[in-house]
C-alpha cells in the first residue's frame, strides 16, 4: 500500500510533469512544475476537466521540446466541494491523481497573512513536490474512494439529514403553537393531522387561518420526510438479506448483533470507517478525530481537547455510542474500565473519560469488524 503521509516511489524530477489545481465554483487555476523548463506555468481554466487534459498535454509537449520527455505525470488538488471524481477521471486516462488533505498543508502563523489563488497554487505545489520527494509527514493525501464505496455512504447521509429535518419541522410547529398557549401537541402521533384541526387557545377560539395553514403546510412535510425515512429503512433491510454475505453487509450483520448498537449506527460506521484500509488504532482513532491536542512548549503543559480533524459524523455517533454502551453492556470490560475511574470523579470527569472510552469502543468494534477479535465480556443477540 502506498502511505498516504509519503510517496514510497522514487521522484525523478527530469521526466515528472508536477500539477496542483486551486478549484472554485467558476474557474480553476492549474499550476505546474515542468522538466527542462524554468518558468513554472501558470494557467486559469474554466471548471472542465477536458480543457484541463489538453492543458496538461499541451505541458508535456513543451517539456518534450526542452529536451524532457515525460514518463510519468502526477497531479493534485484540496479536498473540498468537488469530492473524488476528477482523481478517478484522472487515473482512467493514466495520470496519477492525489487528493490533499486540506489540513495537513502549512501555513504562515502570522496574524495577517496574504492569500490569493496564486499564492495558494505555489503552496500546493510546493507541499505535493515534498511529499512526491518522499518527505515524511509533510503533507498527507486523502484515500480516493471508489464509485462504489462513495455510493454506500448515501443512504445512510441521506437519513441523517432526513432526521435532522423531521427534528426542525417538529420543533417549529411546537413554537408555533407555543405562541398561541397550546402545549403538549405532538406532530408525530399518527392523528396529529386531525387533531391540528381541533385546536383551541386559552381564549376558545380556533387558530387564525394563516397560522392553521401555515401547520398543515408543515404536517405535509413531516408526513412526506416520515415516509422518505421508512423508504430508506426497508431498502437497507431488503439490501442486506438480499446479499448478507457480502463483505460489508457482513460487518453491518455482526454489529448489528452487538446489544446496544442498532442497525442504522452499525450501517453508518462500517461504510464510513470500518471497511476502510486504515493501517492500525491510532489510523482508526485519528481518523474519527478522536485524538488529543497537546500544547506544550517549555514547562506549559496542557491540553486543548479533541483534535476535531477526522469525521464529525463518525465522532458524534461513537460519543452517542459510548453512552448507551454503559446502558446495554455493564459487564463489558470497556464498561468496567469506565465505572473504575469515575467511581468518585465529577461530571466534568466523566464528559472527559467518556471520549476516551468512544475512542476505545471504535478500536474494538474496528478489530471485532476487520479481525473477529471479540472484547471483553461483550454481549450479542443470538444469531439469526
Amino acid at each position: 500500500m502506498n502511505d498516504l503521509s509519503r510517496s514510497l516511489t522514487a521522484l525523478s524530477q527530469d521526466s515528472t510533469l508536477i500539477a496542483v489545481i486551486e478549484m472554485g465554483l467558476k474557474s480553476w487555476l492549474v499550476g505546474a512544475i515542468l522538466p527542462g523548463v524554468d518558468r513554472q506555468p501558470v494557467k486559469k481554466l474554466d471548471p472542465d476537466e477536458e480543457s484541463l487534459l489538453k492543458l496538461l498535454h499541451r505541458w508535456r509537449a513543451e517539456a518534450a521540446l526542452a529536451g524532457r520527455p515525460v514518463a510519468r505525470l502526477c497531479v493534485a488538488y484540496e479536498a473540498g466541494r468537488d469530492g473524488f471524481w476528477l482523481a478517478r477521471w484522472l487515473g482512467m486516462r493514466g495520470i496519477e491523481a492525489y487528493v490533499i488533505h486540506p489540513t495537513s498543508i502549512p501555513v504562515s502563523r502570522k496574524r495577517r497573512r496574504a492569500k490569493t489563488d496564486r499564492l495558494d497554487v505555489g503552496l500546493l505545489l510546493r507541499a505535493f513536490l515534498g511529499w512526491l520527494r518522499g518527505e515524511a509527514k509533510h503533507c498527507s493525501m486523502a484515500a480516493v474512494p471508489t464509485l462504489a464505496e462513495e455510493d454506500a455512504k448515501r443512504p445512510s447521509r441521506e437519513r441523517e439529514s432526513l432526521v435532522g429535518e423531521r427534528t426542525r419541522i417538529v420543533n417549529r410547529m411546537k413554537g408555533t403553537l407555543i405562541r398561541w398557549g397550546i402545549r403538549g401537541f405532538k406532530p408525530t402521533l399518527r392523528k396529529a393531522a386531525a387533531k391540528l384541526e381541533t385546536l383551541r387557545t386559552p381564549e376558545g377560539v380556533t387558530l387564525p387561518p394563516h397560522t392553521r395553514a401555515e401547520l398543515q403546510h408543515d404536517m405535509a412535510r413531516l408526513q412526506l420526510v416520515t415516509e422518505q425515512i421508512k423508504v430508506l429503512e426497508a431498502a437497507r433491510l431488503e439490501r442486506l438479506e438480499r446479499v448478507p454475505d457480502e463483505g460489508p453487509h457482513a460487518m453491518i450483520r455482526l454489529l448489528a448483533r452487538v446489544i446496544g448498537v442498532g442497525i442504522e449506527t452499525a450501517d453508518m460506521l462500517v461504510n464510513e470507517v470500518l471497511q476502510r484500509n486504515l493501517r492500525d488504532r491510532r489510523a482508526v482513532a485519528r481518523y474519527a478525530g478522536l485524538t488529543g491536542s497537546p500544547d506544550e512548549s517549555g514547562s506549559k503543559r496542557r491540553e486543548k481537547g479533541l483534535a476535531r480533524a477526522g469525521n464529525a459524523r463518525v465522532r458524534r455517533a461513537m460519543i452517542q455510542l459510548a453512552w448507551r454502551w454503559l446502558m446495554f453492556q455493564k459487564d463489558s470490560g470497556l464498561a468496567q474500565w469506565y465505572r473504575a475511574r469515575t467511581a468518585d470523579a465529577r461530571g466534568d470527569t466523566r464528559k472527559t473519560l467518556i471520549v476516551a472510552l468512544a475512542r476505545k469502543l471504535l478500536i474494538e468494534l474496528w478489530r471485532l469488524a476487520t479481525t473477529g477479535q471479540f472484547p471483553a465480556g461483550l454481549a450479542l443477540h443470538p444469531a439469526p
